[in-house]
């Protein structure tokens, strides 16, 4: 059962090691949030997470380790889903870490990160049967945990977090996703684009949340979003983005035009 109050209980989504209990917790905390269920704890204290509930086999390694597989051979095809399930994966976490970390928010905030999780479960639950017919578990392979080390790092600032995770990390979905499609759609994967396809269609709603946030905090803060944007980027980004840009993905999850120049230049 989930804790009494909705950080507690994210915690304990967060901290699930098991896949099936991390995406019944998830289910049944989102539920239980949606209808009233659980309150907003009192205890203020909000511990540092290292490293979230993730499969025991999951071996975790440098970007660099990680081989490239070809697509044109069945290991590399599942590894290829084996990754996007892992992004997915880390999804579940990033989402309720958000719930659990920022306190004192507006109940639309909660209400946001909580569905996210619940979909974020859904596309991981997605992918994983997928990878299942193809014989392969998630775990199988070794993954990288960028996602989380950035976490980590935006854990002081809620503005900071909503300018980094959402809509850096998670927007780069949006603009690669459209490829891997095509790419799986000529080695016959149909079942692996129609995934994509809805997670393609959730995630430009989430990121454009992560879009709504980070301007409320620079809002409440009278900082100009654009220039903070740029500011942070600069900050925190180790590399710039990869071109092409899905303009019109990203005009929908929120990006303004002199944000998308500005990526486009740094690209």
């Amino acid at each position: 059962m989930p804790e009494d109050d909705i950080f507690s209980a994210a915690r304990q989504c967060i901290a699930a090691t098991d896949i099936e209990r991390k995406l019944e917790l998830t289910r049944r905390t989102a539920q239980a949030w949606r209808e009233s269920g659980l309150k907003r704890g009192t205890d203020g204290k909000v511990e540092a997470i290292l490293q979230p509930g993730l499969p025991p086999a999951l071996q975790l390694v440098p970007p660099r380790q990680l081989v490239q597989r070809s697509l044109n051979t069945a290991t590399g095809h599942a590894a290829l889903i084996h990754a996007i399930c892992h992004i997915e994966f880390n999804a579940i976490n990033l989402a309720w870490d958000a719930v659990y970390r920022f306190r004192d928010l507006p109940d639309e905030f909660y209400n946001d990160w909580v569905r996210i999780a619940e979909e974020e479960a859904c596309h991981f639950q997605l992918l994983n049967r997928h990878l299942q017919s193809l014989g392969y578990c998630y775990g199988d392979f070794p993954a990288h945990n960028g996602l989380w080390e950035m976490a980590c790092e935006t854990a002081h600032d809620p503005l900071v977090r909503m300018a980094l995770v959402p809509r850096v990390l998670e927007a780069r979905g949006l603009d690669v996703t459209p490829g891997i499609m095509q790419r799986l759609n000529g080695k016959g994967d149909h079942e692996a684009v129609k995934i994509l396809e809805i997670i393609q269609r959730d995630e430009i709603g989430h990121v454009e949340r992560g879009s709504y946030w980070f301007r409320f905090f620079c809002q409440e803060r009278n900082e100009d979003p654009e220039a903070m944007f740029q500011k942070l980027f600069t900050k925190y980004m180790r590399s710039n983005i990869k071109k092409p840009l899905q303009h019109d993905a990203r005009r929908r999850a929120g990006f303004s035009a002199a944000e998308l120049e500005y990526l486009e230049g740094i690209s």
